[in-house]
Order: structure tokens, then sequence, then C-alpha cells
């Protein structure tokens, strides 16, 4: 039978399990952190003691809200043995079907060898399980020595970041010549280029310069690209470099002649 949760029914009848349902549809299956406070960092205080943030996470549909920071306690290791603790949030539904969810330390086996991660519970609550794990992080520990921490979780962006990356600019003029022209436009990371130049008549076999890409347009690495000239018998490498810079090169023929067009795209 159908119901209307988000709407007045005169008794209450929303219940924990269609919120779940909702965020699980809307955010899907996966278990995310979320990108507010401390974001679940962890701190190692001693051999022994860890500190874990603030934060915000969806496991399955069910939120978990940490309010302020909560010290953790990591069994002592063994001299010549290695292992890997594994810091989880737990849900548990309990009798009276009342649930909850904790931070938890899953204690993993020392082992002379390469150590394994603990097995951990896995059936969604979505799915009728009672009890599920969501690993936040890898504690290494070599002998009585707590290893750097390996965080497993993944962080969700928030729906403005979404937004950003669907919206296209539009087509702007970043370098303007006499010999030619550079027009892009970006939607979110990925940079579409369109480059129209000809080549000047003296050094037409030289390296040469388009000039310089706007800071916020420039590629995290240098990139190259390879274009047959208009004649058929030239090859033109175009270089788009991470300062911004843009060049050319192996380039013959004359002015008017040997001119050439193309359009590239990479992401930021």
């Amino acid at each position: 039978m159908a119901e209307l949760v988000t709407g007045h029914a005169g008794k209450a009848h929303a219940t924990a399990e269609q919120a779940a349902g909702l965020n699980a549809g809307i955010l899907g299956l996966d278990d995310y952190v979320l990108n507010v406070h401390d974001k679940f960092e962890l701190t190692v205080v001693s051999a022994n003691k860890v500190t874990i943030g603030t934060g915000e996470l969806v496991m399955q549909g069910r939120h978990v809200s940490q309010g302020t920071p909560e010290d953790l306690l990591v069994t002592n290791g063994s001299q010549g043995q290695k292992r890997n603790d594994l810091i989880v949030c737990r849900y548990t539904k309990g009798s009276q079907s009342v649930e909850s969810a904790e931070l938890v330390v899953v204690r993993g086996t020392p082992t002379t060898g390469t150590p394994t991660d603990p097995t951990l519970n896995t059936t969604s609550p979505l799915n009728g399980g009672t009890t599920y794990d969501m690993p936040l992080y890898r504690i290494p520990l070599d002998g009585i020595t707590i290893g750097t921490p390996v965080a497993l979780f993944n962080v969700l962006k928030p729906m403005s970041d979404v937004w950003d990356s669907l919206t296209q600019t539009e087509v702007l003029t970043l370098i303007n010549s006499t010999y030619g022209t550079v027009k892009g436009y970006r939607r979110g990371s990925l940079v579409t280029l369109r480059i129209d130049w000809k080549l000047s008549a003296s050094g037409a076999w030289n390296t040469g310069n388009f000039g310089t890409l706007p800071e916020s347009w420039r590629p995290p690495m240098d990139l190259n690209f390879s274009f047959g000239g208009r004649d058929g018998a030239n090859q033109k490498i175009i270089n788009v470099n991470a300062n911004g810079t843009m060049t050319y090169a192996n380039q013959g023929g004359t002015q008017g002649t040997n001119a050439f067009g193309m359009t590239v795209s990479y992401a930021l």
C-alpha cells in the first residue's frame, strides 16, 4: 500500500527505514564521508591510541554524525609480528529493532609474513543485515609501532561541485595574435581549445609561440598533440604546457600556404 511519507498523517509515521531508503536512492548504495567538519580525520596519539575527528557519514542510507572527537584504543602490537587493524563505523540492529552506530577497532591477525585485513560485516541493512561495517582506516602495526594510517573511505562532494562540473562557459578568445587565435570553453574541469593559426614566412621551420593561456585554463601537466599540415607534408607538434605557454615545432612551408586548425580537449 502506498504511503505519503513527507506529509501530515495525524500520527507519527515517518520511519528511519524510509529516511534511509531515500538517502540510498539519492546518494547511491556506497558508503561516504560527507565533505564537512573534520571528515573523521585520524590522529595517532600513542602506540595504542588514536583520535578520530568530527564528521558526518552515510552508510547504506544511514546517516551517522560525530559531533566531538573520539579516542579509540588499539591493542598493542607484538615484537617481530605485523598486523592490520581496521577502524570502522559499525551499524547494529538489536532487540526490538533498536538501531545504533559506533566507531570500532577491528583487530587483525598477527603474522610474521604479510598481514591481511580482518573480516568485516558486509550485509547491508537495506538487505536485512543486522550488523554492518563501513571501513574508515587501516592501521598497520609493525612490532609495537603504529605505521601510517590509510584512509579507506570516499568523500562525497556536495551538489554545488556537481553543478560546477555540468556548467559550460561561453566561448572565449584566450590568445589573439597576428598569426591566429586560440579560443576555448570549459565544462567543469574539461577544457576544449580551438586553435586557428598560420606561420610566419621567416622561421617557418623553427619553433614558435602562440602565447600564454590564462591561469585557470592551464593543464596540470605538459601536453602535446600531433597534427598534419594542410599541405599534407608537414607534421605539427603543438605543446600546451602546465605553465600556460603554447608552442609549435617542426613547421614548414610559407605563410598563408601552411596554415592549420585543430581542436583539442583536456581535463584540468
